[in-house]
């Protein structure tokens, strides 16, 4: 532990200025968020094919039920693949698809392509490896399976620090799940806790190819920069690219914001060629027209009355867009507009703390109490952690007071009995409306780690529907419900007893979890 304290103010890099994209927000209506397709390829698509859900069990059979009857391609990304019994499932549902692929007419036209952390995946003797082995050896062609390593943990460093905590370094954190064009996005990992009683929050996008196709070229391009698990269980970079930890770090980051940058410029470069003719005319005086569908598709789609923005965040490869995009909504949301805000971890980077201290939206901020913390009843100084997460909590409540700004500023903290709480994300209410235009879904935390450490994306999902903006607001009042508000006395509180070495190591790590 004492070796670990001393690694970490030397491991923290300094924090660089960021400068927000220069936007104006369009007068009115949910659409003056059109600024972002200036950073990202915008997607219009129809409110109807977008399914809200609510529990962990939903999510888990939404994955049996897609890997089961995916024909073309299943695309995975997680942190992690569990060991239990229901990861065993999963895997045998996609044992199964492939050797149905397999007796199909023609030659199998399937491909899987799994996306985990090296470090996370590593774990441990029976791991997210050896779980996937079997269907590496059983169907080479057809499936892939890349390890992320972070280059930022190499050298000594690599050799000094020991499993778990190696992965405090950086991580391949991002949670995309798609089966032909549908789309799932989330924070959930593929864990037995998150398809029980963990709870998170996940988006199914239906039918749609252009940002299936999105996801699956990201998904590829950070596969190409990653350790290729092979049917021995060992790992090696595909031909001619650069190592992640072994060859130079410089080059290395310099090749994946190449790749990555290249799917999301062109993405952005396609998508404005297929709507400059549709949606977007709209700003000649006409009125907005059906977005002609691909061939696969088959005639016109229905009018777009929803637009998804897809964020990136890979800081060690350079690329800050989903930073960008939230400080600058933070910085616009208007006064008397309300943003509900929710973290699993909360540790805000201090530009997000300061953009919400000193700005005039009424802000709700859900956060998980000690007991629902993942890390809570952990060993060793993992089982600190709540304590150290209580810490930066009553710190920043601390200053919303001495600010005056307990009626604008409100914290809660979820609470339910045998869960732990994972959710994260955001809701835009508009000054006026009782309805939310905008939410951020997807793996980002708002904190150090999200913004500087690990690999992340979510998505912008803007409506002018009432229906989909109506089963958004369910999902926060469903989420806040299990809530309680933070005031004075929470912190009186016997369980919320913070040690003083845990105080005094908290502004060394907090970085890192």
């Amino acid at each position: 532990r004492s070796s670990w304290v001393l690694l970490a103010p030397l491991l923290t890099p300094t924090v660089p200025v960021i400068t927000a994209p220069p936007c104006s927000l369009c007068p009115e209506g949910a659409h003056r968020f059109q600024w972002i397709r200036n950073l990202v390829p915008e997607f219009g698509i129809s409110s109807s094919h977008v399914k809200v859900l609510s529990s962990p069990a939903e999510f888990y059979e939404l994955l049996k039920v897609q890997i089961k009857t995916a024909k073309q391609r299943v695309v995975m990304a997680s942190l992690y693949l569990g060991t239990g019994l229901l990861e065993q499932e999963l895997v045998d549902c996609l044992e199964e698809t492939l050797e149905k692929s397999l007796h199909g007419k023609g030659s199998s036209n399937l491909r899987v392509s799994i996306l985990l952390d090296y470090t996370r995946g590593s774990r441990g003797r029976k791991n997210s490896r050896t779980m996937l082995l079997p269907l590496l050896q059983r169907f080479p062609e057809q499936v892939r399976v890349s390890l992320f390593h972070t280059p930022n943990l190499r050298g000594l460093l690599r050799l000094l620090i020991p499993e778990r905590f190696n992965e405090t370094i950086g991580l391949q954190h991002i949670k995309v799940y798609l089966f032909d064009d549908n789309v799932i996005l989330s924070g959930a990992n593929l864990s037995d806790l998150y398809f029980t009683n963990r709870q998170d929050r996940y988006v199914l996008l239906q039918d749609s190819p252009e940002i299936a196709d999105f996801f699956t070229e990201l998904v590829d391009a950070i596969g190409d920069v990653s350790l290729q698990l092979q049917r021995d269980d060992t790992v090696q970079m595909m031909e001619g690219m650069i190592h992640p930890y072994q060859g130079d770090k410089m080059a290395y980051c310099e090749i994946a914001n190449r790749r990555v940058m290249e799917v999301i410029n062109s993405a952005r470069t396609r998508q404005e060629l297929l709507h400059s003719k549709a949606f977007h005319s709209s700003q000649q005086g006409s009125s907005l027209l059906s977005q002609q569908g691909s061939p696969a598709s088959g005639g016109l789609k229905p009018e777009p009355d929803t637009w998804i923005y897809p964020l990136i965040q890979m800081k060690p490869f350079g690329i800050q867009i989903d930073e960008m995009v939230t400080e600058t909504l933070l910085t616009e949301a208007e006064r008397d507009a309300r943003i509900y805000l929710t973290t699993g971890y909360f540790n805000l980077t201090q530009a997000y703390m300061d953009l919400i201290l000193g700005t005039r939206a009424e802000y709700r901020i859900l956060l998980a109490s000690p007991e629902v913390n993942g890390f809570f009843g952990a060993k060793g100084v993992a089982g600190a952690i709540p304590a150290a997460y209580v810490y930066i909590e009553h710190q920043f409540y601390s200053e919303v007071c001495y600010l005056h700004q307990q009626e604008r500023v409100q914290l809660q903290e979820y609470s339910r009995a045998g869960w732990t709480f994972h959710a994260k994300g955001l809701w835009l209410y508009l000054a006026g409306s009782d309805l939310p235009c905008l939410t951020l879904i997807g793996s980002p935390n708002f904190g150090y780690r999200s913004v500087h450490r690990d690999l992340e994306a979510q998505i912008a999902i803007v409506t002018e529907n009432k229906a989909l903006q109506q089963q958004l607001h369910q999902e926060q009042e469903q989420l806040y419900l299990c809530s309680g508000v933070v005031s004075s006395s929470t912190f009186e509180q016997p369980n919320r007893y913070v040690k003083l070495w845990v105080k005094l190591v908290t502004p060394l790590i907090k970085n890192f979890f």
